[in-house]
């Protein structure tokens, strides 16, 4: 890519790369470092002619609930953490009825590499979309109210 000044980098990140939610500190901060890592690259590399563009999915429709990996003592009805887990299980259940097609990702993967002058932020979800569009239309105040409201107790 230097040698001919050009090209597209895109990394996958994920709206939860912008904003935390509850039971998902592993998956978030790991988000939250390739948004980093991707944001720090765009400066590194723009000199040589290399975008790099963020692509940040909301809910999507595939099979990643399935391999996740719960605590087993935050399943015990002792344990203090049982409720807000099933809370938390409820919560993303409820929102896999709406999420988006993987379709969805990969035609906004390809808009950012087609784009001759990317953003380095791609949103993919009409949920992340409601999240973080536009101007930011749910203040942090507003979206940690819900989040709690929704996936807590």
């Amino acid at each position: 890519m230097r040698r001919q000044e050009s090209g597209t980098i895109v990394n996958i990140s994920s709206g939860a790369g912008r904003f935390g939610f509850p039971g998902g500190s592993a998956y978030v901060s790991t988000k939250f470092a390739v948004e980093g890592l991707s944001e720090s690259m765009s400066y590194e590399l723009e000199p040589f002619g290399i975008k790099v563009a963020i692509v940040e999915p909301g809910v999507i429709r595939t099979n990643f609930f399935d391999g996740l990996v719960v605590a087993k003592k935050s399943q015990d009805p002792n344990s203090p953490y049982s409720q807000i887990m099933q809370k938390i299980a409820t919560g993303f259940e409820e929102m896999m009825k709406n999420a988006s097609s993987p379709n969805l990702v990969a035609k906004v993967v390809l808009n950012a590499i087609r784009d001759e002058n990317p953003s380095l932020r791609y949103l993919a979800g009409s949920d992340v979309e409601a999240w973080l569009g536009g101007n930011r239309k749910i203040a942090d105040e507003e979206l940690h109210k819900m989040m709690k409201q929704n996936l807590t107790m």
